[in-house]
């Protein structure tokens, strides 16, 4: 149970039963944090404009996945990390890097590991990044317009992560496989 109303087609504000019935069609159920957001209809449209706008950023699907689930473990986002990772497997995201990301273990991959961590850099600093930061993150290979978009992705995920903290959204059906909590360990 939500701490929020989860809306249907029939009990959402008008503006948003359209978007809240295509978002059945797509997915064959409204995820629950859909269901939360249609109670405010611009919450509700300005994720989707802002979720659109994201996958058409430079970054390709493991890139997107890598600045999705940093900051979802970092705000400890237990809805949004499995729905993430679901996601990131419609994706052809290889699920090894999801574990990673997931377990907030360093990546293999040194240009994908320069991306976590700058993301990571931008979420507890609240914006506030050093030039050193930005150096490390232009020497893996990234550039202005990268920063701009990693800005982006952690709009996105304040949305979503706040929205369900406050809510409290249980985890879908379709998404329990993945379910997360983040270890005592981790989270020291």
């Amino acid at each position: 149970m939500t701490r929020l109303t989860r809306h249907t087609v029939e009990t959402a504000p008008e503006a948003s039963k359209e978007m809240l019935a295509q978002t059945e069609k797509t997915f064959g159920f409204a995820p629950g944090l859909y269901q939360v957001m249609a109670g405010a209809p611009q919450l509700f449209q300005t994720y989707g404009a802002i979720h659109q706008a994201f996958q058409k950023t430079s970054f390709n699907a493991k890139e997107q996945t890598v600045v999705w689930q940093t900051i979802n473990v970092e705000h400890e986002c237990s809805y949004c990390v499995p729905a993430h990772t679901a996601l990131a497997g419609m994706m052809n995201v290889d699920p090894a890097l999801n574990e990673a990301l997931r377990n907030e273990t360093p990546l293999n991959d040194a240009k994908l590991e320069a991306l976590r961590t700058f993301t990571l850099i931008v979420v507890r600093n609240r914006g506030h990044v050093a030039q050193a930061d930005l150096d490390t993150f232009y020497a893996a290979g990234y550039g202005e317009q990268q920063v701009l978009e990693v800005i982006l992705g952690v709009a996105q995920k304040v949305l979503s992560n706040y929205t369900n903290h406050i809510a409290q959204t249980p985890v879908d059906p379709a998404f329990t496989q993945f379910t997360w909590e983040r270890s005592k360990s981790e989270a020291a």
